[in-house]
């Protein structure tokens, strides 16, 4: 098993040093996605909820999750981002839509937090802005789909839910 660099030799908590790596491409793709009633998917998608454009905002608010997932996670390094992008499939057969982050950079230490945690605040800012017509909404599936950079190379995940 790899050694977990996030405690020294005493077991204490530590960020991990990168300081000695070399800065490469990094991009992390992460999934997920957030189900509802029918007539919660309409009012979404014909753009009738009171509190605004509700796609529009929780891309916004994924790209800021994305830029601040240093300040939420207490190990992320803070990072140059200097890519991310945060969209939207809406699938009616299923009542429900995926939700797709993708954020990359050249540095040290990868991206892929920084994509989960946007797919994660796209998906809590769609439940916030409807929450008044539905609150059975289930947010699930939020996975790394993609990343490829650094020392561990690329990865691909064996579902793409």
């Amino acid at each position: 098993m790899k050694e977990f660099t996030h405690l020294d030799d005493q077991g204490r908590v530590r960020m991990v040093d990168v300081g000695d790596k070399t800065p490469t491409k990094r991009i992390a793709v992460a999934r997920g996605r957030i189900t509802m009633d029918p007539s919660t998917l309409d009012k979404i998608l014909d753009e009738k909820v009171k509190k605004g454009n509700v796609l529009e905002t929780a891309r916004i608010a994924g790209i800021m999750a994305a830029k601040k997932t240093w300040d939420l996670i207490p190990m992320c390094h803070p990072i140059n981002i200097t890519h991310a992008r945060v969209d939207f499939t809406p699938e009616r057969e299923k009542n429900c839509i995926h939700i797709e982050a993708e954020v990359s950079l050249t540095e040290k230490t990868g991206v892929e937090m920084e994509a989960l945690a946007a797919v994660s605040v796209a998906a809590l800012t769609i439940y916030d802005m409807c929450k008044a017509y539905d609150k059975a909404m289930e947010i699930s599936d939020i996975h790394l789909a993609t990343k490829s950079g650094g020392k561990s190379g690329t990865y691909t995940a064996d579902r793409q839910a």
